[in-house]
Protein backbone atom coordinates (compact mmCIF):
# COMPACT_ATOMS: atom_id res chain seq x y z
CA UNK A 1 0.00 0.00 0.00
CA UNK A 2 3.35 2.25 0.74
CA UNK A 3 4.66 1.55 -2.82
CA UNK A 4 1.18 2.83 -4.47
CA UNK A 5 1.01 5.84 -2.55
CA UNK A 6 4.75 6.63 -3.01
CA UNK A 7 3.70 6.01 -6.86
CA UNK A 8 0.48 8.29 -6.57
CA UNK A 9 2.66 10.85 -5.09
CA UNK A 10 5.60 11.12 -7.57
CA UNK A 11 3.37 10.68 -10.61
CA UNK A 12 4.12 13.98 -12.39
CA UNK A 13 0.79 15.47 -12.87
CA UNK A 14 0.48 15.30 -9.27
CA UNK A 15 3.65 17.11 -8.73
CA UNK A 16 3.04 19.80 -11.34
CA UNK A 17 -0.52 20.20 -9.69
CA UNK A 18 1.07 20.49 -6.57
CA UNK A 19 3.80 23.35 -8.07
CA UNK A 20 0.66 25.25 -10.08
CA UNK A 21 -1.02 25.11 -6.52
CA UNK A 22 1.78 26.72 -4.96
CA UNK A 23 2.91 29.23 -7.49
CA UNK A 24 -0.71 30.70 -7.83
CA UNK A 25 -1.48 30.99 -4.63
CA UNK A 26 1.94 33.09 -4.29
CA UNK A 27 0.76 35.56 -7.49
CA UNK A 28 -2.77 35.35 -5.92
CA UNK A 29 -1.15 37.14 -3.02
CA UNK A 30 1.39 39.66 -4.99
CA UNK A 31 -2.15 40.70 -7.20
CA UNK A 32 -4.14 40.78 -3.97
CA UNK A 33 -1.04 43.20 -2.93
CA UNK A 34 -0.85 44.89 -5.89
CA UNK A 35 -4.45 45.88 -5.27
CA UNK A 36 -4.65 46.77 -1.89
CA UNK A 37 -1.46 48.69 -2.21
CA UNK A 38 -1.14 50.49 -5.54
CA UNK A 39 -4.57 50.39 -7.98
CA UNK A 40 -6.58 51.01 -4.72
CA UNK A 41 -4.64 54.32 -3.59
CA UNK A 42 -5.02 55.31 -6.88
CA UNK A 43 -8.14 55.04 -7.66
CA UNK A 44 -8.57 56.45 -3.97
CA UNK A 45 -6.66 59.46 -5.20
CA UNK A 46 -8.90 60.38 -7.75
CA UNK A 47 -12.19 59.80 -5.72
CA UNK A 48 -11.07 60.80 -2.78
CA UNK A 49 -11.56 57.86 -0.49
CA UNK A 50 -8.15 56.80 0.72
CA UNK A 51 -8.88 53.00 1.33
CA UNK A 52 -11.82 50.65 -0.14
CA UNK A 53 -11.49 48.16 2.67
CA UNK A 54 -12.82 50.87 5.03
CA UNK A 55 -15.86 51.22 3.30
CA UNK A 56 -19.00 49.40 4.50
CA UNK A 57 -22.71 50.60 5.48
CA UNK A 58 -24.59 49.39 8.50
CA UNK A 59 -28.41 47.63 8.68
CA UNK A 60 -29.95 47.43 11.73
CA UNK A 61 -25.89 47.34 13.72
CA UNK A 62 -24.53 44.63 11.27
CA UNK A 63 -21.52 45.90 9.05
CA UNK A 64 -21.66 45.27 5.37
CA UNK A 65 -18.05 45.67 4.39
CA UNK A 66 -18.55 46.16 0.53
CA UNK A 67 -14.96 47.78 0.26
CA UNK A 68 -12.80 44.53 0.74
CA UNK A 69 -15.87 42.86 -1.45
CA UNK A 70 -14.30 45.75 -4.12
CA UNK A 71 -11.01 44.87 -3.48
CA UNK A 72 -11.50 41.33 -4.02
CA UNK A 73 -13.66 42.42 -7.33
CA UNK A 74 -10.52 44.57 -8.73
CA UNK A 75 -8.47 41.45 -7.60
CA UNK A 76 -10.38 39.05 -9.64
CA UNK A 77 -10.48 41.16 -12.63
CA UNK A 78 -6.56 41.83 -12.77
CA UNK A 79 -5.33 38.23 -12.10
CA UNK A 80 -8.50 36.58 -14.82
CA UNK A 81 -6.72 39.43 -17.32
CA UNK A 82 -3.37 38.23 -16.28
CA UNK A 83 -4.18 34.41 -16.87
CA UNK A 84 -5.79 35.27 -20.28
CA UNK A 85 -3.85 37.90 -21.80
CA UNK A 86 -0.34 35.74 -20.45
CA UNK A 87 -1.42 32.26 -20.63
CA UNK A 88 -4.59 31.58 -22.51
CA UNK A 89 -4.24 33.40 -25.97
CA UNK A 90 0.03 32.60 -26.18
CA UNK A 91 -1.25 28.94 -26.13
CA UNK A 92 -4.22 29.11 -28.22
CA UNK A 93 -1.44 31.26 -30.53
CA UNK A 94 0.95 28.52 -30.64
CA UNK A 95 -1.98 25.71 -30.72
CA UNK A 96 -3.26 27.18 -33.38
CA UNK A 97 0.50 27.63 -35.82
CA UNK A 98 1.30 23.78 -34.74
CA UNK A 99 -2.31 23.21 -36.49
CA UNK A 100 -1.16 24.94 -39.56
CA UNK A 101 1.87 23.45 -40.14
CA UNK A 102 0.44 19.93 -40.03
CA UNK A 103 -0.42 18.30 -43.55
CA UNK A 104 -3.79 16.92 -43.91
CA UNK A 105 -3.48 12.91 -44.20
CA UNK A 106 -4.21 11.10 -47.32
CA UNK A 107 -6.90 8.90 -46.69
CA UNK A 108 -6.16 4.80 -47.15
CA UNK A 109 -9.88 3.95 -46.87
CA UNK A 110 -12.95 5.62 -49.64
CA UNK A 111 -16.17 5.36 -49.35
CA UNK A 112 -18.36 2.76 -51.57
CA UNK A 113 -20.83 4.45 -53.81
CA UNK A 114 -23.39 2.20 -53.28
CA UNK A 115 -23.58 1.18 -49.80
CA UNK A 116 -21.48 3.60 -48.28
CA UNK A 117 -18.68 1.11 -46.22
CA UNK A 118 -15.39 2.44 -45.86
CA UNK A 119 -13.31 0.31 -47.87
CA UNK A 120 -9.76 0.28 -48.93
CA UNK A 121 -8.70 3.04 -51.51
CA UNK A 122 -6.91 0.63 -53.76
CA UNK A 123 -9.85 -1.58 -53.98
CA UNK A 124 -11.62 -2.72 -57.09
CA UNK A 125 -14.94 -4.46 -55.35
CA UNK A 126 -17.02 -3.84 -52.52
CA UNK A 127 -16.14 -6.17 -49.63
CA UNK A 128 -19.59 -5.67 -48.01
CA UNK A 129 -22.04 -5.12 -51.27
CA UNK A 130 -19.54 -7.05 -53.42
CA UNK A 131 -20.78 -3.82 -56.31
CA UNK A 132 -17.72 -3.20 -58.85
CA UNK A 133 -16.29 0.19 -58.13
Amino acid sequence: MLRDFKQFILRGNVVDLAVAVVIGAAFGAIVTSLVKDLITPFIAAIGGQPDFSSLYFTVNGSKFMYGDFLNAVISFVILAAVVFFLIIQPINKLTEYANKRKTPEDPSEKKCEFCLSDIPKAASRCAFCTSKL
